[in-house]
């Protein structure tokens, strides 16, 4: 028999099917159901009865008994699951035992409940099995959805707000002009770069990007603009510059907000003449490089403070592309789970991992301070670490003080023993830097640089661990004005 088609998520009221012999039990449950649920209630008082309502419609909760003359519930439960296993089944019975519990909880039934039972717990039951059967078909679609999904270079997801930006690069890509992507830590900017770059006439050729915050004043000029043999000790031989490597491609300048305000006013040349001129050398060298550059960074504060150009900003503000936050777009996120989930299984070889419905509504609800960058590292660790077949709640679960992941209690440490030693080496001391860079940040409400002061290290070093485990300045800041922690400040 074929496999029906996925049905369409229900316009209006979800469905329950009452399925029970006694007559005064089946319309005594539609009374409560119906009211107390808001949702359709058909019935049926055998076992085929409701066999023949399946082949017209799907509700999304069956609740049957067990004892009945023609098809006993057991039976209609393994039924109902070959046919279509998002469907939420309750088990009834009068004389049931803990063996027969536990047989239809393993066929798949999502709860087992002995009469008489009280009317305001099997309300309670139906209404979770409606929203369960609703993430399911919900997941299921968007699952069908991400199979045919065509976005260019990683993306996944539909809302408006990605759509609307998509539209942008897709606009400007074969163009060149300047862009500049500026949104918060882990939104993609690097993925729209490589985007406007795929998309464009260049795309033959090999998109260079630069770290800037990564490299010290005096080395990041020499690699962007090259050096001429016995330019300064240690130049033993000529070095073509990134910009020169970039000619005829796209070279992005990552994090530009770091860069020093030396190497700007070169960077500014570069933007109006279209020439560099290695050091060491008199003579300039055309070069033909469309420039990307991305921050995370407030850059209009920067030129109030003095450190950022105005007119290398009005140069890279061409064209601007907005990478909005997660939380823009939620309707993305079970898209962006099932994307996530299915990568890890197949690169740790966990085929049969799939993730509860509980735990997917848990990551729904959640505001992601480090956005997409932050759900993709929550799955990978639920990956590695969910001890059975489901991802559940606590799999996914981050607390909300940051110095929290620092602990690390027993059930923790044997899932650590689980990992190579440096994959765990890896995960304590990612836990250690959070709370560490937290606890430095919320002692100076979020500024910077009396944190990085504080514990010794340079500004841009500082900055670099920040990026690196998803640590944001503006969620201390935010703690100081409203006195809540674990709350993104927009």
């Amino acid at each position: 028999m074929k496999k029906p088609a996925s049905p369409p998520l229900p316009a209006g009221k979800q469905l329950v099917m009452i399925v029970d012999d006694e007559p005064d039990m089946l319309h005594m449950l539609k009374l409560v159901v119906a009211r107390e649920c808001d949702c359709e209630v058909i019935l049926a008082s055998t076992g085929r009865m409701a066999l023949k309502e399946l082949e017209h419609c799907r509700p999304d909760v069956v609740v049957t008994d067990i004892k009945m003359p023609d098809l006993d519930g057991l039976l209609l439960l393994k039924k109902i699951t070959e046919l279509d296993k998002t469907i939420s089944v309750i088990i009834m019975t009068g004389y049931g035992t803990i063996e027969m519990a536990v047989q239809a909880l393993k066929d798949g039934a999502y709860d087992f409940l002995q009469k008489p039972f009280d009317k305001d717990h099997i309300v309670r039951v139906i209404r979770y099995c409606l929203e369960r059967t609703r993430l399911l078909r919900d997941n299921r679609q968007l699952q069908e959805k991400l199979d045919d999904l065509v976005l260019p270079q990683g993306f996944v997801g539909q809302s408006p707000a990605l759509r609307k930006v998509l539209d942008l690069i897709a606009r400007v890509a074969d163009t060149d002009a300047t862009v500049l992507i500026r949104g918060e830590s882990g939104t993609g900017k690097e993925l729209a770069a490589r985007a406007l770059h795929e998309l464009s006439n260049r795309r033959q050729q090999r998109m260079i990007t630069v770290n800037c915050p990564a490299l010290p004043e005096q080395i990041l000029e020499s690699e962007l603009f090259g050096y001429c043999k016995g330019a300064f000790t240690g130049a033993t031989q000529d070095k073509k510059g990134l910009f020169l490597a970039a000619d005829q491609s796209t070279i992005l300048l990552d994090e530009i907000a770091d860069i020093p305000v030396a190497v700007q006013t070169k960077l500014l040349r570069v933007l109006q003449e279209k020439e560099i001129q290695p050091l060491g050398q008199n003579n300039t060298i055309k070069v033909e490089a469309r420039v990307v550059a991305s921050t995370n960074q407030d850059l209009e504060a920067r030129i109030l403070a003095g450190e950022f150009r105005a007119d290398l900003f009005y140069r890279l503000n061409v064209v601007t592309v907005k990478m909005p936050p997660l939380r823009d777009m939620r309707e993305d996120m079970p898209l962006l789970v099932h994307h996530f989930l299915e990568r890890y299984k197949r690169q740790h070889g966990r085929p049969d991992l799939v993730i509860a419905p509980e735990a997917l509504q848990f990551l729904y609800q959640q505001e992601w301070p480090g956005n997409v960058r932050e759900l993709q590292h929550t799955i990978k660790r639920a990956v590695l670490l969910a001890p059975g077949n489901t991802v559940s709640v606590s799999d996914v679960c981050v607390a909300d003080e940051k110095a929290d992941r620092l602990r690390c209690p027993q059930d923790q440490l044997q899932q650590l023993c689980n990992l190579s030693y440096n994959e765990a080496k890896a995960e304590v001391v990612q836990r250690f830097s959070i709370a560490y860079l937290g606890q430095l940040l919320s002692r100076h409400q979020g500024n910077v640089t009396a944190a990085a002061k504080q514990c010794g290290l340079e500004r841009q070093a500082f900055q670099r661990l920040m990026r690196r485990h998803g640590v944001l300045s503006t969620d201390f800041k935010h703690r100081k004005k409203t006195g809540r922690s674990g709350q993104n400040g927009g």
